[in-house]
């Protein structure tokens, strides 16, 4: 017998005790459930942040998840969500701020006349006369002001005919803190770049709306679920604002006020998960930057789960069911697909605490009760698909079979 014909019949010998190997492994792994997921947080005796986080088990012992979260509330005086009697909010008055563009005209004088810009300090500044305060008052407040001092200076012996006008508004720094989800400072209001619009630069007048406590708000990244948001504290030097900007969250008028340069907004927490700021409004997030993976079969990269931009942009208020649709991961195949599972990874906004949640997809879809356990998704979360039992048996028989072919292809070379 030649050498190449007794390889391949130790080879041919071996084929049944490999298939035999491949099998058994097969078996194993087909039959090996995911390791169980310990949450870092005490779930399953109701300390975690969200009440849809808590396991089916654990769910099935309350009658329903909004009990349990407004039992941890604080902040009696404020017990519901939304005001008992909606009120028109008081007009705001729009006042201005250090870097805003003036045109100032005291009658027909010259010499005072021209445009201005509200300083650093918040001062106006006029020619041979003390520096007008006008940060934080309106322009007819600045008016009067500038008439008082042309006055006092001997410039005029009655109060001159004065004109303040708005020609463009500046962006304003404030500091934001409590709870939202990006806390810290950022500029609000301004333009410039492919925003300016030239018409509206030359035209006199006035609108400050990018200043408003709105944009703040969202600009730190939207209140979170937990915010109080009866009593919202604005700082402006010694004095101090509160506001009551539940209304926004169900388009009813509120005090949404033009902040100025150096403002602090402060937003307390009832320390509990409030369902109904889980929707988009004027200080919530204008929307979420998630991660998803989705790289198991039946999907080989996420181009083909149709992962893009899209579904990884998600509206604020997106439940995990809703994402895993988006993601690719919900129909198919029933025999293949119909065991897959989800898990998310996302934190305790109060304490940082990281939370990972494990979800059977069938679960979510088929369960008329789903809502008590199907978290809501919050910027930037990640979540991930897992395949079924049975996608996982025939990948390893595909695989198994791949090797046993290039081997008898192999040996006849």
């Amino acid at each position: 017998m030649t050498n190449q014909k007794r390889q391949f019949s130790r080879l041919y010998r071996c084929i049944p005790l490999r298939i035999a190997l491949a099998a058994a492994m097969t078996g194993l792994t087909g039959c090996a459930a995911m390791a169980p997921i310990a949450n870092l947080e005490p779930i399953a005796r109701g300390g975690g942040y969200q009440p849809q986080y808590r396991s089916e088990d654990a769910l099935a012992r309350q009658s329903n998840s909004t009990p349990l979260a407004h039992s941890r509330c604080v902040n009696d005086a404020a017990p519901g969500l939304f005001p008992v009697s909606s009120t028109m909010a008081a007009p705001d008055v729009e006042v201005l701020t250090s870097g805003d563009l003036l045109d100032v005209r005291i009658g027909q004088d010259e010499t005072f006349s021209g445009a201005y810009k509200v300083s650093q300090d918040g001062t106006l500044r006029l020619p041979h006369m003390p520096p007008v305060r006008a940060e934080g008052l309106s322009v007819e407040a600045v008016e009067a002001s500038i008439a008082e001092r042309l006055v006092a200076a001997s410039f005029y012996r009655g109060a001159p005919d004065v004109s303040v006008r708005v020609t463009d508004t500046a962006g304003a720094r404030v500091f934001v803190s409590g709870a939202v989800f990006e806390p810290g400072s950022m500029v609000i209001g301004g333009v410039g770049g492919k925003d300016v619009d030239s018409a509206r630069q030359r035209a006199i007048g006035w609108i400050a709306e990018g200043r408003r406590l709105s944009r703040a708000l969202q600009s730190a990244g939207g209140v979170r679920p937990d915010a109080d948001l009866s009593q919202v504290v604005v700082l402006r030097g010694a004095n101090r604002m509160v506001l009551d900007v539940r209304p926004a969250l169900t388009g009813q008028p509120y005090a949404d006020i033009v902040l100025l340069a150096g403002d602090r907004i402060e937003v307390a927490s009832r320390n509990c998960f409030q369902d109904a700021l889980m929707v988009p409004s004027a200080i919530t997030a204008p929307g979420m930057k998630v991660y998803m993976s989705n790289l198991t079969q039946p999907a080989s990269n996420n181009a083909s789960s149709a992962i893009g931009k899209e579904t990884q942009d998600l509206r604020y208020g997106t439940r995990l069911m809703q994402a895993m649709v988006g993601m690719n991961c919900v129909g198919g195949a029933r025999l293949t697909n119909a065991d897959r599972s989800v898990v998310l990874l996302t934190h305790n906004p109060i304490t940082g605490a990281s939370i990972v949640i494990s979800r059977r997809i069938e679960d979510l879809v088929r369960r008329a009760d789903r809502d008590d356990f199907n978290p809501y998704i919050f910027p930037g979360d990640a979540m991930a698909c897992y395949d079924s039992r049975q996608t996982n048996i025939l990948a390893i028989t595909n695989a198994f079979g791949s090797v046993i072919s290039n081997a008898l292809l192999a040996s006849k070379l």
